[in-house]
């Protein structure tokens, strides 16, 4: 088996290399030799044995180990490279090109430098490399980077307060998904699951597989079990700790792990809770926990039926006192009754408001009592005039 070293490169990922003779360990500074030329980079995977078919391609040897010389080259490089990315977002300003700039990287070698941008379209820069050859009097290299590409170059802190995770691993990027935040039960928000490059967090991958095969495991929720006390429901999951929170029809709840539940049917299906684990988690004699405090239930309101409805309540409260205008009413009433409007009082009432005026009864109609006849309106109709085109009626 190869034996081989993790370096990990500024603008790219964890690569092997063949140690030779060095014996490198993790923090130490190496020079080797990569496809932009010599580089400076950091151990962090000391030397090892690996399988050959791991290998994506024979590893290339390490240059040597880096020297205080090296290291004192590589700051002045690191200070060149911050005003050459001065200038390169100033010449794409000019241009007002649709292009970001990323970083820029000067080889140990100084025969070629290397341009980072990122951007969504393909871009026109043949005049920019031109001018940027002219300045810097070197080969120049324009490189396309994506937006995790990017976020690794550049760094940063995610939500959980650390480093990136593609800054601290370094490893090939893995594909993820959106069912992988559903399977762990998080919120499909945008901002709480996207990382700082604007796609999904790589973390959601790490714990995806411990999520699946829990919960292939595991009864589902709202699932019912069975119990020595009786029949339960599964009320909450929890992963990382692996167990199961059922809970019982007279609202009382208990955590058992998954490892004390089993099939009663012979198969792999968890439908039950043993007797041990349930006295383990609850205790011999109670069994379950105490009862969460409920609502009392609402007292049913009975039926009224049609004489209720039409009953009234004999006797008022003596603090309500009685409407301004209801007495004015009743008099009213009774004055129809009698014949005699004139006798309804005019007093009582708010400033503006007058008393409806009663038709008057007809003459032959006077020795009648009231209650024979309905009361006529005194209302006059209009008579409709006829319409255009008829003759007048006569006057």
């Amino acid at each position: 088996m190869p034996t081989v070293v993790g370096v990990r490169l500024r603008f790219s990922k964890t690569l092997w290399f063949d140690p030779g003779e060095a014996t490198p360990a993790e923090g130490d500074f190496v020079v080797v030799n990569s496809e932009r030329g010599e580089e400076m980079g950091i151990v962090v995977s000391a030397v090892q044995e690996v399988e050959a078919s791991a290998l994506p391609a024979p590893p290339k040897p390490i240059v040597r180990m880096a020297t205080d010389e090296d290291l004192t080259y590589a700051e002045e490089l690191m200070a060149k490279e911050g005003e050459a990315l001065a200038v390169f977002r100033d010449m794409i300003e000019e241009r007002k090109l649709d292009m970001k700039p990323v970083g820029v990287q000067f080889p140990m070698t100084g025969d070629k430098v290397t341009f980072y941008f990122s951007s969504d379209e393909r871009v026109d820069f043949r005049d920019l490399v031109k001018e940027l050859a002219t300045r810097f009097h070197a080969r120049i290299d324009m490189r396309q980077v994506g937006v995790r590409d990017e976020a690794r170059a550049v760094g940063g802190i995610g939500h959980c307060g650390q480093m990136l995770c593609c800054v601290r691993f370094g490893g090939d990027f893995q594909p993820v998904s959106i069912r992988m935040a559903k399977e762990q039960d998080l919120p499909l928000n945008p901002l709480k699951i996207s990382g700082l490059c604007g796609r999904l967090m790589c973390c959601l991958r790490y714990e995806y597989d411990a999520y699946k095969d829990f919960k292939s495991r595991a009864p589902k929720r709202g699932a019912i079990v069975e119990t020595p006390a009786g029949l339960a429901k599964v009320a909450e999951l929890n992963t990382p700790r692996e167990t199961v929170r059922i809970r019982f029809e007279d609202g009382a709840s208990v955590t058992v792990p998954l490892s004390g539940m089993e099939c009663k049917k012979g198969g792999t299906c968890p439908c039950a809770v043993t007797a041990e684990a349930l006295e383990a988690v609850a205790g011999p004699t109670t069994m379950v926990s105490a009862p969460e405090p409920s609502k009392p239930p609402r007292a049913a309101k009975p039926a009224r039926g049609r004489s209720e409805r039409s009953e009234k309540p004999a006797a008022r409260d003596e603090s309500q006192a009685p409407r301004e205008g209801s007495g004015r009413r009743r008099r009213r009433r009774k004055s129809s009754e009698g014949g005699t409007p004139e006798s309804a009082p005019a007093a009582g009432g708010k400033q503006g408001q007058q008393a409806p005026k009663e038709a008057p009864k007809p003459a032959g109609d006077a020795g009648q009592p009231a209650s024979d006849k309905p009361a006529k309106s005194g209302r006059r109709r209009r008579r409709r005039k006829p319409s255009g085109g008829g003759a007048a009626p006569p006057a």
